[in-house]
């Protein structure tokens, strides 16, 4: 028996512990075609056994192990794969060699994609686009029209917003802030409490931390450090 072909009805017994399997309605993308999931056991608070869940390519896409779940019209394809406890909903999509799993969540509109990590209670949302080899774990929020690419890191309670771009080796961490249309890239660094928004550019090995406040059009490169309350 095909495991695209198996009903709600009658478990097979080789299909017995797991918690999901593939319905009948399949969709087309890109060439691979995508099926849609159905839930054979209540998963966690919201997920009820019969549920419809999204779309994946293989169960290489959703563990079958503890209360992980892709639903309405997410799309996880390639060699992506959500597991733990991570949550996929809305429109969005997970692929190629991504990995969502902790607590994250991924939803609306937002894009995870090349061998991008999203873990512990991170939050991409709304148009966020999260590629390359980036990791966001912690509390961190991307979301809005932001884009983390590259070798970054976002982590602990960091927020990437409006159109901000992170990219290359840069690490925004702490409760630092990047917003706006500001930029940031480089080996630079955003931590404490910083915040960096408008049309700002931060790159190189520079520092923003503390309190300091970055905006306008301000360029901070080469290894300036801004720090304590100042502001640029």
């Amino acid at each position: 028996m095909s495991r695209y072909s198996i009903a709600l009805g009658k478990i097979p017994e080789k299909v017995s512990n797991k918690k999901y399997i593939f319905s009948d309605e399949s969709k087309e993308l890109s060439g691979l075609i995508l099926y849609r999931i159905r839930a054979l056991r209540d998963i966690g608070d919201e997920v009820k056994k019969g549920d419809l869940g999204g779309f994946i390519e293989s169960e290489i896409n959703l563990s079958q192990e503890n209360n992980c779940w892709v639903s309405e019209n997410v799309y996880v394809y390639g060699n992506a794969c959500v597991y733990g406890n991570a949550q996929v909903y809305g429109n969005a999509q997970v692929y190629e060699n991504a990995q969502v799993s902790g607590n994250a969540k991924v939803y609306g509109e937002a894009r995870v994609y090349g061998t991008a990590r999203v873990s512990g209670k991170a939050q991409v949302y709304e148009n966020a686009q999260v590629s390359g080899n980036v990791y966001v774990y912690g509390t961190t929020w991307v979301y809005e029209n932001a884009h983390v690419s590259g070798t970054a890191w976002v982590y602990e309670n960091a927020h990437v917003s409006e159109n901000a771009q992170v990219y290359e080796n840069a690490r925004i961490f702490g409760n630092a802030k990047v917003f706006g249309n500001a930029q940031v890239s480089g080996t630079a660094q955003i931590y404490g409490d910083a915040l960096v928004w408008g049309n700002a550019v931060v790159w190189g090995n520079a520092l923003v931390s503390g309190n300091a406040q970055v905006s306008g059009h301000a360029l901070v490169s080469g290894t300036a450090q801004i720090y304590g309350n100042a502001q640029v």
